[in-house]
């Protein structure tokens, strides 16, 4: 199978613009993804109430959603690369549109599950391919700032979702936000529609020979996995996803019944891990350039430990509130340098590679609920809150020694 030519590092003003522009529409997009992922964290006493069903059940709203994203790569990855990553994107927008509606009109939690499910599988489509086409459009020396700009989208989708999930758990009902996401990806899938045929000319075409069995989909995939590196950054973004989403589905709960405070408030508070993110996006080239791929990880790891330790045990909002913006920040750090990484684990069929990425992110997500709502209903949310934290930094510190070993590997091949 022949490479596809690597992007074009040369200065191209014009073609710089259309690529920004592009990565805003897909970010919009990756929004309303973040949006639908955790707008359910702080409904979740909500749903309990409504549904009479303990916290851990309903919890699985969660859980349904990750694991619909997480199996839904093995089709979308290897799609992308066969007809084009924007043309998948864009049915995924449309998709997440009705799916969305199904959730804001579910009638019972038996069919809100199977609607979230829908909702995950759908979404599957945008945040992993619209990586692989950055991957596929922006050199690789110039793409940690643009995966940043892009995922700004993302992040502000985490913090909103948190948000929106208190206010309409205090005010508006569990079907509001859905209503707001069924029209956010309308108005999604027509930008992208508009801009598909301009956006296509700047990346890597897609592979539009022969059938997408699935015998051919799984192939993609178990090339991606004979890649020793690429199972390195896929087993670390799976104890990432674990040990950090898996916890952070319980913070809204968390703060509600340790501060005493409304869900609106403790969406708010948790919204500001999004924002934590944020700040991450807005200075990821500086950060890069003092800190180093190494030192971005490490102290990602660090944050997350000491300030998920101070979420658990110290009762003060004035205290929790900039440890989930400093968690937030140090989350990004690491995420964001293990998002770079699987843009270019196997550069031949990166919609493949970075859709196991995101397989294997949020599988993560969805063991590490199941762990959390257990560990919240034996042993409340402060230990399990601890015993994530120190989970992510040791995830941490093996991924920078890994890293470190891999670095070196490639500069001795390539001097040899």
């Amino acid at each position: 199978m022949s490479q596809p030519a690597p992007p074009d590092a040369s200065p191209n003003p014009a073609r710089d613009r259309l690529i920004l522009g592009a990565v805003t529409v897909l970010s919009v997009a990756g929004c309303g993804s973040g949006i639908a992922q955790r707008v359910m964290d702080p409904l979740l006493p909500l749903l309990s109430a409504e549904f009479g069903r303990p916290l851990a059940q309903v919890s699985w709203v969660i859980t349904c959603f990750s694991l619909g994203y997480a199996f839904s790569q093995l089709f979308f990855g290897p799609l992308g690369d066969r007809f084009g990553k924007l043309r998948v994107v864009t049915w995924g927008c449309l998709a997440c549109s009705g799916a969305a509606a199904l959730c804001a009109l579910a009638p019972g939690l038996n069919t809100l599950l199977v609607a979230r499910v829908l909702s995950g599988a759908m979404s599957a489509a945008l945040i992993p391919l619209s990586m692989a086409w950055i991957g596929d459009a922006v050199p690789y020396e110039r793409r940690q700032p643009i995966l940043a700009r892009f995922s700004i989208g993302q992040i502000l989708g985490v913090a909103l979702g948190q948000l929106l999930g208190g206010l309409s758990a205090d005010h508006f009902g569990r079907r509001a936000p859905f209503l707001l996401l069924t029209v956010l990806f309308a108005a999604s899938t027509v930008l992208l529609q508009r801009m598909r045929g301009r956006l296509d000319e700047v990346s890597t075409p897609g592979r539009t020979t022969g059938s997408a069995t699935l015998g051919s989909l799984l192939r993609e995939f178990s090339m991606v996995l004979r890649t020793p590196w690429a199972r390195v950054v896929m087993l670390s973004v799976f104890l990432e996803g674990a040990f950090v989403l898996g916890a952070f589905a319980f913070f809204a709960t968390h703060l509600h019944t340790t501060l005493d405070i409304s869900l609106t408030s403790a969406g708010a508070t948790a919204m500001l891990f999004g924002l934590g993110g944020l700040l991450f996006a807005l200075t990821s080239r500086p950060l890069l350039a003092r800190l180093g791929e190494l030192g971005l990880i490490r102290g990602g790891g660090l944050a997350l430990l000491l300030m998920m330790g101070i979420v658990a045990l110290v009762p003060h909002l004035a205290v929790v509130a900039p440890a989930c913006l400093a968690m937030g920040l140090g989350f990004y750090m690491l995420h964001n340098t293990l998002q770079t990484n699987a843009t270019q684990m196997a550069p031949e069929r990166r919609g493949a590679a970075v859709a196991a990425f995101a397989l294997s992110y949020f599988l993560g997500q969805a063991l590490g609920v199941s762990a959390a709502g257990w560990a919240v209903s034996h042993v409340g949310t402060p230990w399990a809150i601890l015993a994530a934290g120190g989970g992510v930094f040791l995830t941490a510190l093996n991924f920078s020694r890994a890293r470190q070993a891999e670095v070196a590997r490639v500069r001795a091949h390539r001097a040899a």
